[in-house]
């Protein structure tokens, strides 16, 4: 009887283990993907920000040429 008493005891802090480390996994890849993401943005800024700066240099130059 005690026997599978402390069974079921290991069974249950297993189980709360496992979750703990699943949770933590899940974490992980959570901030993962948010680093990602983060980069993916910031790509797309620095790369709107270049064109632009393209786009005055451009402007620059024909209003150069027109003179």
């Amino acid at each position: 009887k005690r026997r599978k008493e402390r069974r079921k005891e290991r069974r249950k802090e297993r189980r709360k283990e496992r979750r703990k480390e699943r949770r933590k996994e899940r974490r992980k890849e959570r901030r993962k993907e948010r680093r990602k993401e983060r980069r993916k943005e910031r790509r797309k800024e620095r790369r709107k920000e270049r064109r632009k700066e393209r786009r005055k240099e451009r402007r620059k130059e024909r209003r150069k040429e027109r003179q």
